[in-house]
């Protein structure tokens, strides 16, 4: 028993190990959250379409076609070289802050559940620039240390603050001017994350967690709906007026759901019970249907891609890559463990989606291209471009006996007396 235990350890190690291990996790584990997403979002979001008088499949078409539009950013992440994306991040971080200010424009800001942080382009098409500011900062971010860690720089303390952090607290600001303080957590998670790549010092990195977390804990205490937000963490009742309404039945749904869940589409709390069920508390919708089988599922499916980033970052020798790719892990392991531990009861409320997962294209087609980016950099590896050149061919070769053999399955045997 013992011996067998050794030798699936000692396979497991080996799969691991591969050069495409990385390369297939990204591919695969995003794949799957993206498909499972829009699976739930159709189941969650039906319910809400109907109280709004739209179409049951109003919403899932919505996010169908953002996914669409994300495949194609996707493959144009992975396509590109690693010059034009350092040169992309430039123009992209000008327009982020561009739009970022648009949003404060009376007229052209559109306020959504108490948040002004959105631009109105008619209809129903809804722009939120923050999220694509999330990738703004990874990549500026990432091609600027980059820079300065070729000519020996990031030992200074003013050169790895200056102008990293200036720029993050630009980004924060005009975030926090409409009041979206889940947002701004996520801003800050990709800039400590830069800050712990780039290797600084305890005391620097201490200095700079501690006054964010005071700017935090000011920021919360001025705000009474902060503070019923922070008040319901663990909460098991609604409370006084329904304050904790959304956290609590978010805990229901996920008691209801039970080993294997109650089937997709039958889900109680969407009728509803539970705000968001679409799109902050897509995961507690998820846990009814699907059970705890669904939501472990969803857990390993982002620890898988959180690893796999992880092992790009530690892999390369190229500083922009690993940043980049640092970067962007951060991003959405930092998200999904804020949704989800808003969902589980473990954090306050804050407001962001599941990355790849919940309803909303404003924040799926940035996250689409970083995963392109993740599998640009996966496949750039030396022993992943020589591992994917061996298989090439090999590959070739197997569809071409394939088609040898189709093609002489197909050829009939001619009489004896045909000429």
């Amino acid at each position: 028993m013992l011996e067998a235990l050794r030798r699936a350890q000692t396979r497991i190690r080996k799969a691991w190990d591969r050069p495409l291990t990385a390369y297939y996790l990204i591919m695969g584990g995003s794949l799957l959250i993206i498909v499972l997403g829009l699976v739930m979002v159709y189941s969650a979001s039906q319910i809400k379409a109907l109280q709004s008088g739209l179409a049951p499949s109003y919403f899932f078409r919505k996010q169908l076609f953002a996914a669409a539009l994300g495949g194609v950013l996707l493959l144009l992440a992975v396509r590109m070289p690693i010059k034009l994306h350092r040169a992309f991040a430039y123009p992209l971080l000008a327009g982020s802050v561009f739009l970022m200010c648009l949003v404060q424009v009376p007229g052209i800001g559109v306020a959504v559940n108490g948040n002004q942080n959105w631009i109105s382009f008619g209809g129903p098409f809804l722009l939120q620039p923050s999220e694509f500011g999330k990738l703004a900062l990874v990549l500026w971010g990432a091609d600027l240390l980059a820079r300065k860690q070729d000519k020996r720089l990031l030992t200074q303390w003013k050169h790895l603050l200056v102008p990293l952090v200036p720029a993050a607290g630009m980004l924060l600001g005009l975030i926090m001017l409409g009041g979206d303080m889940g947002t701004a957590i996520i801003l800050t998670a990709i800039l400590f994350g830069l800050l712990w790549l780039a290797g600084a010092p305890t005391r620097l990195f201490a200095g700079v967690l501690a006054f964010a977390v005071a700017i935090g804990v000011l920021l919360i205490k001025t705000s009474a709906n902060r503070m019923s937000r922070l008040a319901c963490i663990g909460a098991t009742e609604p409370g006084h007026n329904d304050q904790c309404w959304q956290a609590v039945h978010g805990i229901y749904a996920l008691a209801n759901g039970g080993w294997f869940g109650s089937g997709l589409g039958a889900s109680m709390e969407k009728w509803g019970e539970l705000p968001e069920p679409h799109t902050d508390f897509i995961f507690a919708i998820t846990g009814e249907e699907l059970g705890l089988a669904g939501t472990l599922s969803v857990l390993v499916l982002f620890a898988a891609l959180g690893y796999a980033g992880i092992r790009v970052a530690g892999r390369t020798e190229d500083h922009f890559v690993r940043y980049a790719a640092g970067g962007v892990t951060t991003w959405i392991t930092a998200q999904a463990v804020v949704n989800i531990g808003a969902v589980l009861g473990l954090l306050p409320i804050a407001g962001v989606p599941l990355p790849l997962f919940s309803y909303g294209g404003s924040a799926l087609l940035p996250t689409m291209f970083a995963i392109g980016l993740l599998i640009a950099f996966a496949r750039a590896e030396p022993s992943a471009r020589a591992a994917l050149a061996t298989r090439q061919p090999a590959l070739w070769k197997k569809l071409a006996r394939v088609r040898r053999k189709t093609m002489r399955r197909r050829v009939k045997k001619r009489p004896s007396g045909e000429r």
